[in-house]
């Protein structure tokens, strides 16, 4: 199984910001999507950054003057990417060793998705599920 399978059960959505926002915008529009992180997105769809739950309490602990500056100031620049095809095993591997909780995903250095580790375990837990009942089905028929 790879990326591109989880994105099509979950959709290819994602909320981005751009860098000229403040921090304040990037805080609200968090909260009212209830999402963890935001993909800092340049006007071609490029992945400029992104600025994660994590790095708004970095800044915060700075005092709150931290809220009026742009998202640019605050955002992890050097952002780990995958692509539809990245095997899922190799992305969870990313995710556990980088402790990411969201990837931006792209084809041809544009954003086409974004995965989180909520996403991962959702798939996880149904290839699980499905194993096992096709080890019941198994079992029942032998």
């Amino acid at each position: 199984m790879n990326v591109r399978h989880i994105l099509e059960q979950k959709g290819q959505e994602v909320v981005t910001i751009s860098v000229r926002h403040t921090l304040a915008e990037a805080t609200r529009l968090l909260a009212e999507r209830r999402i963890g992180a935001v993909v800092v997105a340049g006007p071609a769809g490029e992945v400029l950054g992104i600025l994660s739950e994590r790095d708004i309490v970095r800044a915060l602990a700075r005092g709150a003057e931290a809220l009026q500056a742009p998202v640019a100031d605050h955002m992890t620049e050097k952002v780990i990417t995958c692509t539809p095809e990245t095997a899922v095993p190799d992305l969870m591997e990313e995710m556990t060793r980088g402790r990411f909780r969201h990837l931006p995903v792209v084809v041809g250095g544009r954003l086409v998705g974004i995965v989180s580790i909520g996403d991962v375990v959702k798939h996880r837990l149904a290839e699980i599920e499905a194993e096992t009942n096709a080890m019941r089905e198994y079992i029942a028929t032998a």
